[in-house]
């Protein structure tokens, strides 16, 4: 017998997520599996390369399976992408930070070593109005954790007046949040009831306030879900809220010392390359392959392009088995529509997507740094959040990420999410860059003095999926009624929001589906 894989088990974090080997919150392990020597494996073909697909290819991989990823772009990645220009300026899809309650993709660094790539930040919620105004939610209270150290953050924000701030704290203690504290499955149901309202529709009733909605919760919700809380759903924003309440570390922030190519994409693909995995870039796949026996669906192999734009012929590959791990759109595109009779699958085209842009702009000066007469600090080293700009959270990542990002002799690389990106996807980068460099100064009035000396300007369509009322029961399993196709990707059924975590997550899952559906032997079996 030899190790083919492991299986998960589940030790638990620290409060806030830093020792393995303490007792609070989940993060998975693996213990081994083991397979008769010699046989040959099952292969399954995994289309898209981004977290979703590097973790349902590793899962895959360690449970003894063949595994090939194709990826239609040049880089991996997919939403955590990064990549260098010609002047080795690293550009990012956007920018990642990552919650203390992100288990899956913790327990996943962990296996692969990569979890001293993040680092700690302050546990503060950190909003910036104009004007340099610095307000926020301070987590920190000695030893004592959630709830405690949550109601004192909300409490004490200078975001809000008194006023609002009890009229807030009457919402939380009323709602399913509470009951989290002693029955969190309890809590989850009555929080997953909540779908069919938009936050704001269930915030309002409850005798929250619009300015609160504006200043407090509308950037949160941007940052989450690149929505406002008019149309973002209470069961997306109840979620977090459940988890910040319940659990310490949920809202403690780390971000990676550097670029996620270097730091998360990579070290996972060469892992996957040790174990003799395949990843293709360049190579788009056109359509599935599948027969249909009396109505009966199989998908046996996928078509694919010898290059990602080509019109040529593709290749067809035959494989035992497809986990479909692109994101919404691409999803729809690769479905058959003969595939759109089973309500599971036809709901996905019922869901849709939202645009993000995200700017990078280099300084040669510290722009967050709101004393410049300061000769040894740089800034503010977190997240940062803005309900007077219209990016809704940004980051300078030259002081929260600085092994990539950091330049001797030059400044700050502020990292900025525009949120709704509707209104900017039109226009040019070059107005783009003038017109958020001049919302920065406006948020940062002791800068103005500093110059942009580069910038760049990155557009998704269709990034996350719209997290709006009424569509969670749209969310597809990763077991589809199509026998050999298995779904993975952070919009498919799974308690979390369309985030890394949840792309991890749904890998992990659509894994587990594939190892009961299909032999990791095509003849002996395991």
């Amino acid at each position: 017998m030899r190790v083919v894989g492991w299986a998960v088990d589940q030790p638990r974090l620290s409060r806030y997520g830093c020792c393995l080997s303490c007792k609070k919150n989940k993060i998975r392990k693996y213990t081994r599996l083991y397979a008769t020597a010699g046989a040959p494996k099952s292969h399954i073909a995994v289309i898209g390369g981004g977290l979703a697909g590097l973790s349902t290819a590793i899962q895959l991989i360690d449970r003894g399976y063949k595994v090939s990823i194709y990826e239609s772009r040049k880089v991996l990645g997919g939403k955590v992408a990064s990549w260098m220009d010609k002047n080795g300026n690293h550009i990012e899809m956007g920018l990642h930070v990552f919650f203390g309650c992100y288990y899956e993709l913790f327990g996943l660094m962990s296996k692969l070593g990569l979890l001293d790539n993040l680092l700690l930040k302050e546990h503060v919620h950190q909003y910036v109005n104009k004007g340099g105004d610095v307000a926020g939610l301070d987590f920190r209270w000695g030893s004592i954790g959630a709830p405690w150290n949550g109601i004192k953050a909300f409490l004490t924000t200078q975001q809000l007046n008194t006023v609002e701030k009890i009229r807030n704290a009457w919402v939380l203690a009323t709602s399913p949040v509470v009951r989290g504290w002693i029955d969190y499955e309890g809590a989850m149901r009555e929080i997953r009831a909540l779908d069919k309202y938009s936050f704001a529709q269930w915030f309002l009733s409850r005798g929250g306030s619009a300015h609160s909605l504006e200043r407090l919760w509308n950037p949160i919700a941007y940052a989450l879900g690149f929505i406002d809380c008019h149309q973002i759903s209470a069961r997306c924003m109840l979620t977090i809220f459940l988890l910040f309440a319940t659990r310490s570390e949920a809202s403690v922030l780390r971000m990676l010392k550097g670029s996620p190519a270097q730091y998360l994409t990579h070290p996972m693909a060469d892992y996957l390359q040790q174990k003799q995995g395949e990843i293709f870039l360049r190579k788009k796949v056109r359509q599935l392959i599948y027969q249909n026996v009396n109505g009966q669906f199989q998908v046996t192999g996928i078509n694919v392009a010898e290059e990602a734009k080509g019109n040529a012929p593709g290749k067809k590959i035959d494989v035992d088995g497809v986990v479909i791990a692109c994101d919404l759109r691409g999803t729809q595109r690769l479905l058959p529509q003969e595939f759109r009779k089973f309500p599971e699958l036809d709901g996905i085209f019922r869901l849709d997507t939202v645009p993000v842009i995200t700017v990078q702009l280099r300084f040669n000066g510290w722009v967050t740094e709101l004393d410049q007469t300061k000769v040894t600090s740089r800034g503010m080293d977190n997240l940062l959040y803005s309900a007077d700009a219209d990016f809704s959270c940004f980051a300078d990542l030259a002081i929260t990420s600085p092994e990539t990002y950091y330049k001797p002799g030059e400044g700050s690389l502020l990292q900025l999410v525009i949120t709704p990106g509707d209104k900017y996807m039109h226009c040019s980068n070059e107005y783009i860059v003038e017109t958020i460099k001049k919302q920065v100064m406006d948020l940062f009035p002791s800068s103005r003095n500093l110059k942009c000396i580069w910038s760049s300007v990155v557009k998704l369509g269709h990034s996350l999926y719209k997290e709006a009322p009424n569509c969670d029961v749209n969310r597809p399993q990763q077991e589809t009624p199509i026998s050999g196709l298995f779904l993975a990707g952070s919009y498919t059924s799974q308690d979390y929001i369309d985030s890394m975590e949840g792309a991890v997550k749904s890998g992990r899952l659509a894994a587990e589906v594939v190892s009961k559906k299909i032999p990791v032997h095509t003849n002996t079996g395991t």
